[in-house]
């Protein structure tokens, strides 16, 4: 028997082998050409990036044999080094896929008890799940937070740097819905977060999300070099620094210089294995090399393309890909198509061809991963660029598309750098009136049960303030240079966000301020210690204070990041139309 089992063997080996010989390289031409490398440089020239890209594309001819291309384009850090198909990107939103997923294969293990379902309700799975809106409370399923349609808008900031997902969790209650539970497609972070915590709470052996897509989707595949884990990119040494160009004069030339910065990870020393609060909506680093392998496997229906082994079952790729909520009802460019979204996937066409797809976001990068089903082709474009970089991973992957499509091309460089224009800023009047009450009346420590707690300093006032605002004040020019505006009525307070570490609330016009995110990035310059990375710029976030007791507080308008379409809220009260209202405490 097991000499039959040897021969058996080496005769499959021996076909197979030959099989291989007859079949050759894949009938495909190539796409990174010289002439495609001179666009891409040209592109990264275009718009002066300081970085670079890393880009993926995988074909497979009618044989089924695989085209795969991989390359790196530009500058990995500011102090020169190359971009390679081994450098690592985070690639931020593109991670939600992997969680989708791995609540896929959740749904999948016939060992649970009880049995998870695409229709399970959140709430039978965590109890602590609650929501402002009582109905979203008790319908809202997995498929409902996968696709963004619990009516909650982002509320990104109200994430505070210390907190973890339970504290997430509890905090959502707190949040103001801005639209009706299935009425409208809002990007939520928080759901992805809320998702990541399944494997945890399914399973009879507590296991992070994490691990679990390390055990049952990365290793598996052979993605080797993708990672959560903080510690494990300072010892490859291969990660890429995101960069920024900051003090850009977007009126004069928009493709300025500025001064050009790099923007590390704050927490990339206290990380390691386990990124909790972060990993579901955005902790995934990967590399152009491992992502033509992701890629494959999603074109392949979730089978190894190496082993021809089934890692992720067909039917949950088919169910994250499938459009359950409208992203987009109107199309951008005549090319394109509106687009749905199902778990961590959009989908529409592009010039005919169907295109399921996704982008991402951290701050210093922009990703794209893009598959065409039927043409059987992907590709991923991988950028270290903040500013701009979501605008150049677009031009290539479209160039790249137009290239293996055999199609003409359209310039879409040109109608991306024509539509670069310096937002409408409103100008404070000459005269401002001032607010009701004097502004050392507003000073303060205010509260929000999802925001926390912020004490508000008055720049200006010298006297009368608390330990905290002295230590506060007696340190910004120092932590944040240029950060606080000192010739108009300002305040600054500590807010401890992600993206908006200090708030800067400074004087419009009577109730009326400009609220700007402050976020004070380390440097490795004695001479220059930090500098400030501004969120938004300008500001199109304001508050609005209200002196009349009970209502004693402020309210934030601008902040809450609403679906397409979706308004401010509307009232007689500031309360009543304030997307976050802060009652005053002290």
């Amino acid at each position: 028997m097991q000499f039959f089992q040897l021969i058996t063997h080496f005769i499959y080996g021996t076909l197979a082998l030959w099989q291989t010989l007859i079949q050759g390289k894949p009938n495909i031409h190539n796409v990174l050409t010289q002439e495609t490398d001179e666009f891409i440089e040209k592109v990264i020239a275009d718009w002066n990036s300081p970085g670079g890209i890393a880009v993926a594309f995988v074909r497979k001819d009618d044989q089924g044999r695989w085209n795969i291309e991989t390359k790196g384009y530009g500058r990995a850090n500011l102090g020169g080094a190359k971009i390679t198909e081994n450098t690592l990107f985070a690639i931020g939103s593109n991670s939600k896929l992997f969680t989708a997923l791995a609540v896929g294969l959740l749904i999948h293990n016939e060992t649970l008890s009880p049995r998870l379902s695409w229709n399970t309700k959140v709430a039978s799975v965590i109890p602590s799940w609650e929501l402002m809106d009582p109905i979203a409370t008790k319908q809202a399923t997995i498929l409902d937070i996968m696709s963004h349609r619990t009516g909650l808008p982002r509320h990104d900031f109200s994430v505070k740097s210390f907190d973890n997902i339970t504290d997430v969790i509890k905090k959502l209650k707190f949040h103001r819905p801005s639209a009706e539970f299935r009425d409208v497609w809002q990007y939520n972070n928080h759901m992805y977060t809320i998702l990541s915590y399944l494997p945890s709470v399914s399973l009879q052996h507590v296991t992070p999300l994490e691990r679990y897509v390390k055990e049952h989707i990365l290793v598996p595949l052979g993605m080797y070099s993708t990672t959560y884990s903080r510690d494990g990119l300072n010892a490859t040494g291969q990660f890429v620094e995101g960069t920024i160009r900051q003090g850009v004069n977007i009126s004069e030339n928009p493709f300025g210089n500025g001064t050009v910065r790099s923007i590390p990870f704050d927490w990339l020393d206290s990380w390691g294995e386990v990124g909790d609060l972060y990993s579901g909506a955005g902790g995934v680093f990967s590399t152009a090399a491992d992502i033509a392998i992701w890629l494959q496997t999603l074109l392949l229906g979730g089978i190894n393309p190496s082993t021809n082994r089934s890692v992720i079952p067909v039917d949950v790729i088919e169910k994250v890909s499938a459009g359950v909520t409208v992203e987009n009802g109107k199309s951008a460019f005549p090319e394109l198509s509106p687009t749905v979204y199902g778990g961590g996937q959009a989908r529409g066409t592009y010039r005919g061809y169907e295109i399921i797809e996704h982008n991402g976001l951290v701050a210093g990068f922009n990703t794209l991963i893009a598959r065409l089903p039927f043409p059987n082709l992907g590709v991923a474009v991988l950028s270290n660029d903040h500013t701009y970089g979501g605008f150049i991973t677009e031009i290539i992957k479209y160039r790249l598309l137009d290239e293996a499509l055999g199609l003409k091309r359209v310039d879409w460089n040109g109608r991306y750098k024509a539509g670069i224009k310096a937002p409408n800023e409103v100008k404070r009047p000459i005269d401002p009136s001032p607010p009701p009450v004097d502004f050392s009346a507003l000073a303060g420590t205010y509260n929000n049960h999802s925001y926390g707690k912020i004490e508000l300093c008055l720049v200006s006032n010298n006297t009368s303030l608390s330990g905290a605002c002295q230590a506060l004040l007696s340190k910004a020019p120092r932590v944040l240079p240029g950060g606080v505006e000192l010739e108009i009525p300002t305040f600054l307070g500590e807010f401890n966000g992600m993206g908006m570490m200090y708030i800067s609330i400074s004087h419009f016009d009577g109730s009326l301020f400009n609220v700007t995110g402050l976020n004070s990035i380390a440097t490795r310059d004695q001479a220059e210690p930090y500098w400030v990375f501004k969120y938004p710029t300008p500001s199109n976030i304001y508050a609005e204070f209200a002196v009349d007791d009970p209502d004693f507080g402020f309210g934030l308008t601008g902040i809450w990041g609403p679906g397409r379409g979706v308004l401010s809220p509307r009232g007689d009260t500031v309360r009543e139309r304030a997307e976050v209202w802060f009652d005053k405490i002290l």
